[in-house]
């Protein structure tokens, strides 16, 4: 496990240094004219250790690490409030913690994203990536198959049934009515997911169109807060 952590550790911060280079010179000299040799040589590493970390060089500015942070950000907001809620909060939380330090980083990225088609072709893939995050952030949390241990509160097995023995197969306690891992979300949990990743992404946009004069967490509690004060309407056949 120790030696687990400590490899994700040095993948992370291979995978820093080789952005921070990347931007860096991409800033100096241009997206189309950096090869992938120049940014693992500027990022101090390896031409394999850059393609363990990022695929190709368009990925560079592609990928963060951000979504699994949105996704547990989500899950952490109260259950009561409304998905749209959730994913607000947990949006402005997340840039809270990154954005000022990384702000810089975040603006060039995104002006590259933007401005350089073969990047702008694969913007798709940024929504398609942070709305996966949301719907799984939204979803119930799962309640794994266990034994009731006799005096835990749990219900008393009826007369003549089998107590549960973990070591038996066929005897664990009923797993709570939840759909099954692999399971697609709902059509309602995909669109507002699906719309709060758009909300971010014309966020996003505005920051850029604005130069960077704008701030981003501004920006995106407004697109928010515009797609929650949009009336639902309900269509009934």
């Amino acid at each position: 496990m120790a030696d687990m952590d400590q490899r994700t550790r040095r993948r992370q911060r291979n995978r820093a240094a080789i952005q921070e280079a990347a931007l860096r010179l991409f800033e100096r000299q241009g997206y189309e004219a950096t090869t992938v040799a120049q940014i693992a040589r500027e990022a101090g590493v390896s031409h394999m250790t850059f393609f363990r970390c990022f695929p190709s060089k368009e990925d560079v500015v592609l990928r963060d690490e951000y979504d699994p942070m949105l996704e547990e950000l989500v899950r952490e907001q109260p259950d009561t409030l409304p998905p749209v809620e959730r994913i607000h909060r947990a949006t402005l939380a997340g840039l809270d913690r990154v954005y000022e330090q990384g702000r810089e980083a975040l603006f060039a990225r995104a002006r590259l994203l933007l401005s350089i088609p073969a990047l702008r072709s694969r913007i798709g893939e940024n929504l398609a990536s942070a709305s996966t995050a949301f719907e799984r952030g939204l979803a119930p949390s799962r309640t794994e198959p266990g034994p009731v241990t006799p005096g835990t509160g749990a219900d008393p097995a009826p007369p003549g049934s089998e107590a549960p023995d973990p070591a038996r197969p066929g005897t664990e306690a009923p797993v709570p009515d939840l759909p099954p891992p692999g399971t697609k979300p709902d059509l309602e949990t995909r669109a507002v997911a699906a719309a709060c990743s758009a909300a971010l992404s014309e966020a996003v946009v505005a920051w850029v169109d604005s130069g960077g004069e704008s701030e981003l967490p501004a920006l995106v509690d407004r697109a928010f807060l515009a797609l929650r004060a949009t009336p639902s309407t309900h269509h009934r056949s």
